[in-house]
């Protein structure tokens, strides 16, 4: 059977003179529009079969009649602006299915070109093609195209190239199919003006990569203009013409959609990043409680105009730093952070949100840049590209007072936003500048001389003063003190070098009758007393109590007499008449919630968990589908959002003296790092983060990671761990195959606890010349292991012989600062 004949009738290139409210290569005047000249194309499915036999124009269509229809309809009328070349589009589509209204056409094609189109581009344009259905004429397909677009960057990977500009052109075709043209208007100006931009500043050696990244940065221009719904696609040549001697360019084509991004993007509720900051005032305090305020927007809801049911969730956080000031140098350090929500607020209600925040934290008006209570700032919303600036305001950034940019507009060039962001998202491509925010970071400029920023962990100052009532917001504790994390991964993404700070010393107060080694020791409020002063006149930085002996057949403990052993020690210690001791920070020793809450409603500073907030029945493989892992997990979360605790979390295994086989992580010794640590990383990373991320999660700049020396680890895994600590924490990709992800532990600072510890005396009796050592005569191995952990950046080692420990953690803090 022949093919059927694909017959058809053009109307070429029909020039129009018209008034647009965009402008031509310049932005218009005010309201006015500019009469500027545009070509309109018409395309028309038709067989001419009767027409060529019979030489009758009355068989086919008249192109001048419809030549002279689009120019009467769409230049003629006086005083007619249209606001965009969609609206002359959409003209010209009604213009002509009048005009086929009784004329056997099936299909046609209108393209509309501006000559005159915005800077560095040939020309602009879109045409649709308008399908005859049953129901009457569909327009089926949208394209939105740029033309030759011209732009000097660094591409290419020849030494010549890396050195000099050279011109790459792109053509862009941009594609929707069956979406109603009032729900498009691209911004064409805003799409060059975003291209220039990022492709200028853009450092490619190939030109696929500089048309993946251009595809990307036009989807995210897309994202402002086009509806929530429309999924356009997104074609891009790119081409250098002065590449090949012999050929005009070499260019590269991609085809993309959003789906081909890593994005933020949501059907439901929005993903910000927000950076955090405060320099004035106690500061940690001020975060937390502009954390708590944002999470509770319904009390901002009629100052504000964010709607009647706006919803806001932190949902991770990234670790807090001590940082000098910039720009105004005359002022306090801050501590900045950052933060990813998820909201249903449009971008503009959540900046009057924040707005409405930071002065009902405390922030009063002062000089730009200067001292602040809190600063809240948008990063970046979804992925979404965004400028509420008139466009003849947009040459500087000295005008940004209730406008918003998005990205932030001096990300780039601020290291004390960037880092933080980067312990979330280091891999995230920023949508204008096409670089993952951890290269951004590696390439903020430094000098040798800068301070480095600290990673810091604060201290509650409790009990509250107050218990609110159910349901009343409950302001955080002020800040009793905070410390600095030691920093020894070489990552770039770590802080910059600077002086290794203080290990922390914990001195290890049981006050139970069965310890492993000081069972009935400090049992009693007077003997254990008097252990806290010994341990803080020797130096100790903090006090872990314990109520509850995790060592292997222990003898069960109630609740009640766990919090009755805990409970009035810590009090004891908060109302101590000796400064020293009654502001000593307080750390408890439990798994459970119930005697977390009344350890720290008396006082109490702390939480460390052995089982990292599971519970001692829960093992790696089976705690995620576990109910009752699940609601401690939950029942822990909210203690320590409540009081904004640090809490220490342990790897284990259930009974400490069982599952000690890590050779289901054997394929990490391929790649050179031990089973074990592996193991560490992936069984406490997916605790972490479940604990973190998510509704409800604890703040990443108060969790500490424990490796569990002697919990379910073979006497070789202890040394392991401690011979290579670091790489617990280690910035670095864990898992394999499609497991493998960024270290939930990485940057974390760790608590190291050998003291006395069962593997010191297997390893002691085990020896040529060895012996049989009771856990007291275990002091000097432990201070062995006491310098490792501090060679490896421990931030905190627990030990029970505080005096001992304290002169070794001072020599080793020499060898290693």
């Amino acid at each position: 059977m022949d093919a059927p004949l694909q017959d058809s009738i053009r109307v070429k290139d029909r020039l129009l003179n018209i008034s647009l409210a965009s402008g031509s290569r310049w932005p218009s005047k005010g309201q006015q529009g500019t009469l500027q000249p545009i070509t309109l194309s018409v395309e028309i499915s038709y067989d001419v079969a009767p027409c060529s036999t019979t030489d009758s124009l009355d068989l086919s269509i008249n192109y001048s009649s419809i030549s002279k229809k689009l120019g009467s309809a769409l230049a003629e009328p006086d005083n007619l602006t249209y606001r965009s070349i969609e609206d002359v589009l959409s003209r010209a589509l009604t213009v002509v299915q009048g005009a086929l209204t009784d004329i056997a056409a099936t299909d046609f094609t209108i393209k509309i070109i501006q000559l005159k189109a915005p800077l560095h581009c040939k020309n602009v344009g879109l045409e649709a093609l308008s399908v005859r259905e049953r129901e009457g004429w569909t327009v089926s397909k949208i394209r939105h195209f740029v033309t030759d677009f011209t732009c000097p960057t660094i591409v290419g990977v020849n030494d010549v190239e890396r050195v000099e500009e050279q011109d790459v052109v792109v053509n862009i075709s941009i594609e929707t199919r069956r979406v109603p043209l009032d729900q498009i208007n691209l911004d064409f100006r805003c799409l060059s003006r975003s291209l220039w931009n990022g492709i200028r500043q853009s450092s490619y050696l190939t030109l696929e990569s500089l048309a993946n990244y251009t595809a990307q940065q036009a989807l995210a221009c897309l994202s402002q203009d086009f509806g929530s719904d429309v999924r356009p696609s997104v074609t891009i040549a790119a081409a250098k013409p002065c590449a090949l001697v012999y050929a005009a360019a070499s260019e590269v084509q991609v085809t993309r959609t959003h789906d081909d991004f890593q994005s933020f993007q949501k059907r439901e509720l929005h993903t910000a990043i927000l950076a955090l900051g405060s320099n004035l005032g106690d500061r940690f305090y001020n975060i937390e409680y502009a954390l708590r305020q944002l999470e509770n927007p319904h009390q901002f809801a009629s100052e504000t105009e964010v709607g009647s049911s706006p919803k806001v969730a932190v949902v991770d956080t990234s670790f807090l730093y001590e940082t000098v000031p910039m720009y105004v140098t005359d002022q306090p350090a801050f501590i900045n952070g950052a933060c990813m929500i998820e909201t249903n607020l449009e971008p503009l209600q959540l900046l009057r949100l924040l707005k409405a925040i930071e002065p009902a934290v405390g922030r009063t008006p002062t000089i730009r840049n200067g001292p602040r209570v809190v600063d809240l700032d948008i990063i970046f919303y979804d992925d979404l590209v965004l400028d509420t600036r008139d466009i003849s305001k947009r040459s500087s950034l000295d005008n940004l007072t209730g406008e918003l940019v998005v990205p932030h507009p001096r990300l780039q060039e601020r290291e004390f936003v960037l880092r933080p962001i980067s312990d979330m998202i280091p891999g995230y491509i920023h949508p204008v500048l096409g670089r993952p925010v951890s290269y951004l970071l590696n390439k903020v400029p430094r000098n040798d001389s800068d301070p480095p920023m600290l990673k810091v962990l604060p201290f509650p100052d409790l009990p509250l003063l107050s218990s609110p009532a159910d349901g009343e917001d409950v302001k955080p504790p002020k800040t009793l003190s905070y410390w600095i994390h030691p920093s020894l991964t070489s990552s770039v993404l770590a802080p910059s070098p600077s002086p290794k700070p203080k290990t922390r010393v914990m001195a290890t107060l049981n006050v139970t009758p069965d310890s492993f080694s000081d069972g009935s020791d400090h049992n009693t409020l007077s003997t254990a007393l008097s252990y806290v002063e010994d341990s803080v006149g020797g130096g100790a930085d903090i006090i872990d109590i314990g109520g509850y002996s995790t060592r292997p057949s222990a003898a069960f403990v109630s609740v009640e007499e766990e919090i009755q052993r805990v409970a009035p020690v810590v009090q004891a210690i908060h109302n101590n008449s000796r400064e020293a001791i009654r502001t000593v920070p307080i750390s408890v020793d439990t798994f459970r919630s119930e005697v977390a809450e009344a350890a720290i409603s008396a006082g109490g500073n702390m939480i460390n968990d052995v089982y990292a907030f599971t519970g001692p029945k829960s093992l790696p493989e089976t705690w995620q589908q576990d109910g009752e892992a699940l609601h401690i997990m939950d029942k822990m979360k909210v203690i320590g959002r409540k009081y904004a605790t640090p809490v220490v979390l342990m790897h284990s295994r259930g009974d400490a003296g069982q599952n000690k086989d890590y050779s289901a992580y054997a394929y990490a010794e391929k790649l050179g790092t031990a089973a074990v640590i592996e193991g560490v990383r992936i069984e406490l990373g997916d605790k972490v983060d479940r604990i973190v991320k998510g509704k409800g999660g604890l703040r990443r700049w108060l969790i500490i990671a424990d490796p569990g020396i002697g919990f379910s680890k073979t006497v070789a895994d202890n040394l392991e761990l401690l011979r290579n600590g670091s790489r617990v924490i280690e910035d670095t990709t864990v898992g394999h195959g499609e497991t493998r992800r960024r270290n939930p532990l990485a940057g974390l600072p760790t608590l190291v606890g050998t003291s006395r510890k069962s593997f010191i005396g297997t390893i002691l009796s085990k020896a040529e010349k060895g012996r049989e050592a009771p856990p007291k005569e275990r002091v000097w191995a432990t201070a062995a292991g006491v310098a490792c952990a501090i060679q490896q950046g421990a931030m905190v080692v627990r030990v029970h012989d505080v005096k001992e420990m304290g002169d070794v953690v001072i020599m080793a803090d020499a060898l290693w600062s």
